[in-house]
């Protein structure tokens, strides 16, 4: 059992590294986070690998275990394409653990203590079929390294990753081999696995959006506008007034996960009251055919809720009385006329 720590640590490593990197609309991203520690103990395993398909977690690796396992049920069909996937690779993720062991430790002269080494690499398949890719490194919870792919450097965040930096620089192999993991090998698993979880991942569930107001200060009331349930995680909304973006005006909440895969959002914004009705909730999401607005409503009150559903409850009544009333004439008919048909017939 993983402690809470490592999720924690995990966490981090995500804020840390992924927070530069904006994921378009309808874009799909493989990402592998590669976390390690100086020293044992404090409830986490020396070495530990996740994989995440967009946001969801597909595979796991630990120095515990030794063994790549699966997170999710879509991933498992894999083994039906190929039984020795998880062997191969189990035996690539061990060799990462060799290569932090044995290398990237032995290259920080760090002060004793507790350290961590993150790396995050992945690539990115937009919408208009752009594809993208990114390798970063993090010590100690702070940026450290990034690739630039394009000249085939290495950024320092600081002057303690000068000579890493110099070192990579100078190393080309390992430089080539990931910009071709992230150009080659990373977007053609990304393909095969967004086949394999496309029931999942694909799919496109609308936001539910609820608009409810409450009063403020001097007069003044804010009106908060929640979406929830909706999938893919990408969603814009906004507040407007009269068409105009009211953005500086927006407190927002973050987009957070539900239990049931889906996300639930928030934002808020303080108005005049006389003016509410100019005020829209603009949302434009996957799952919905077009962009819609969405504004206050008054709720029913109690006694216009009673007198309509008494109005209702008559005309129910009256539409039954009368269909008891067509039933009956027509079942009286009926056995008048057999009556009378009896009665003339001779004996």
């Amino acid at each position: 059992m993983i402690s809470r720590s490592l999720f924690v640590l995990l966490g981090a490593a995500v804020l840390l590294l992924g927070a530069g990197t904006a994921i378009a609309a309808t874009s799909h991203v493989l990402r592998y986070f590669f976390t390690g520690v100086s020293e044992l103990g404090h409830g986490l395993p020396r070495f530990i690998i996740v994989g995440y398909l967009d946001d969801q977690q597909f595979v796991q690796y630990d120095s515990d275990s030794r063994r790549d396992l699966p997170r999710g049920s879509w991933i498992q069909k894999v083994e039906e394409d190929d039984a020795q996937y998880w062997d191969w690779q189990t035996q690539l993720s061990h060799s990462w653990e060799l290569y932090f062991q044995l290398s990237l430790w032995n290259r920080f002269n760090h002060t004793p203590g507790f350290h961590t080494w993150q790396w995050m690499h992945g690539c990115e398949l937009r919408q208009d079929g752009r594809k993208e890719g990114s390798s970063q490194f993090g010590y100690d919870g702070t940026d450290f390294l990034s690739l630039d792919k394009q000249t085939l450097t290495w950024t320092a965040a600081d002057w303690r990753a000068q000579v890493t930096k110099r070192r990579w620089e100078a190393d080309q192999v390992w430089t080539q081999g990931r910009k071709n993991f992230l150009e080659g090998d990373c977007i053609e698993w990304l393909h095969k696995y967004l086949n394999y979880g496309k029931e999942s991942l694909l799919r496109k569930e609308p936001p539910v959006v609820t608009v409810t107001r409450k009063g403020s200060y001097e007069g003044l009331e804010i009106l908060i506008c929640r979406l929830h349930g909706f999938y893919p995680k990408e969603v814009d909304v906004t507040w407007r007034k009269g068409g105009e973006i009211l953005e500086q005006e927006t407190l927002r909440g973050g987009i957070t996960p539900n239990s049931d895969r889906t996300y639930h959002t928030w934002l808020s914004i303080e108005i005049d009251p006389k003016e509410r009705e100019h005020y829209k909730c603009h949302v434009e999401h996957d799952g919905l055919l077009n962009p819609q607005d969405f504004s206050w409503e008054k709720p029913v009150s109690s006694a216009t809720g009673i007198l309509v559903g008494s109005i209702l409850g008559a005309l129910a009544a009256s539409v039954l009385l009368v269909i008891g009333i067509l039933f009956y004439t027509k079942k009286w008919r009926k056995g008048y006329q057999a009556a009378s048909s009896k009665q003339t017939q001779p004996l």
